[in-house]
């Protein structure tokens, strides 16, 4: 049987995109949601609608370059680009990745106490440690399967959507006819909300995982050294990029949603995190709509840690050059798997410190902002050369859309600064 046949059926192609779609979903991307619901109310629906085609640009341009190149995104640049500029962007990665997972972990232990009663910070250990385990003790073709079947988790935030009565006209028209502002907190919001929405971790994650696939299939090369695989892997690329990143955003309108006609109508603006935000809606929706919310919050939760203690390996392996796949035993890749544990256990150990990580959610999502502008403008030079692309250099939609993405948000980081100023 031929192993580059078209899969079968349109859910045979979604991979890669899917689960770094719904990782971008995390607790710390739903307390962003969350809390921009909750203070503008309808008002920040047009940044999802704006970065939908943006973060489908970049994360395709990520994924054509570990498929075609055969290498992850750190690699890449290792191979291409000074060192210092390697490690800065590397270290930069790791920092905000730690504090995402220690924000999302404690968003779990929170939400978990909620449902089930019992101390947060234990259920939070247990949900650090059961992440490493899996991502150690479980090959690559196990995992993902496990990671596929998380990303319905995502679905309680549309039911949660159903259960409500909502004002479509209104809504409709804040969405296609924002009313924009020019202050500090609206324009901070703005960047928060692109900053978990088109992360740096998600660029790394998606490449690495092409490259995952292409090692798992013996029959797979590089496409730029096997051109006649590319019409059909790069169409699957689209398919599951285009889904993915949909899912996404589908499931983020739907948390803003959520809050603004609950919290936000009721004088609730200020949302810590996203646990809180849960407790918020009992008063008002329900305990059937807090059950969902919450239930959501863990099961994004282990979706997200994973892809986050990953990328940071990823990228740290791929700078270093150490064997780095989740495809290999722990004795192949020990340097790998000490960052994946190390970042997931750290993140764990914040949780009981003094330190707050629920308070850094918010300011994570703002650092995700700045970073991710030099991230990008190093993966759209990377796909545009033929040393790194072969003859499969990206198309010029692709460069548009890479390129729009990447100085929407550098006008928005600039912004930030001017009224912080």
């Amino acid at each position: 049987m031929d192993k580059h046949a078209p899969a079968k059926g349109w859910l045979g192609k979604l991979g890669p995109g899917l689960i770094t779609g719904a990782a971008d979903d995390d607790p710390s991307g739903i307390a962003t949601y969350s809390q921009a619901g909750a203070q503008f109310r309808y008002g920040m629906l047009w940044t999802l609608l704006l970065a939908y085609p943006l973060m489908v640009g970049i994360q395709a341009v990520s994924a054509h370059i570990g498929r075609v190149s055969g290498h992850g995104l750190a690699t890449n640049i290792r191979r291409h680009f000074p060192a210092w500029l390697l490690y800065t962007l590397v270290a930069l990665l790791l920092l905000a990745n730690t504090i995402n997972i220690a924000a999302d972990i404690a968003a779990m232990g929170e939400a978990a106490s909620m449902v089930l009663g019992g101390g947060a910070h234990w259920y939070a250990a247990g949900a650090g440690v059961l992440s490493a385990v899996l991502q150690v003790m479980l090959p690559y073709r196990s995992y993902v399967r496990v990671l596929k079947w998380l990303t319905l988790a995502l679905l309680a935030y549309v039911a949660t959507t159903l259960t409500l009565k909502l004002p479509w006209p209104a809504i409709l028209h804040a969405a296609v006819l924002p009313s924009l502002h020019w202050n500090k907190d609206y324009i901070t919001t703005v960047v928060a909300i692109f900053g978990t929405t088109i992360s740096p971790y998600l660029f790394f994650w998606q490449a690495s995982q092409e490259v995952e696939d292409l090692h798992a299939d013996p029959d797979a090369r590089p496409l730029k050294h096997a051109t006649h695989q590319a019409s059909e892997q790069l169409k699957r690329i689209k398919i599951d990029t285009v889904t993915g990143m949909g899912f996404s955003n589908l499931v983020a309108m739907c948390i803003m949603l959520t809050t603004a006609a609950t919290l936000g109508a009721h004088g609730i603006t200020h949302i810590a995190s996203s646990a809180q935000a849960a407790e918020a809606l009992r008063p008002i929706a329900g305990d059937f709509a807090f059950a969902l919310f919450s239930m959501g919050i863990i099961g994004t939760g282990l979706l997200a840690v994973p892809v986050l203690a990953g990328s940071a390996a990823y990228a740290i392996a791929g700078a270093m050059r150490w064997n780095n796949s989740l495809e290999l035993q722990l004795a192949g890749a020990r340097k790998f798997y000490a960052i994946i544990i190390g970042a997931t256990l750290v993140g764990t150990a914040l949780c009981f410190t003094a330190i707050d990580p629920i308070q850094a959610l918010f300011w994570s999502a703002v650092v995700n902002g700045v970073i991710a502008v030099p991230v990008m403008v190093v993966v759209m030079l990377l796909a545009v050369r033929p040393a790194v692309m072969g003859a499969l250099v990206i198309s010029r939609r692709l460069r548009v859309l890479g390129w729009l993405c990447t100085a929407v948000m550098a006008l928005a980081v600039l912004a930030m600064f001017a009224t912080l100023g």
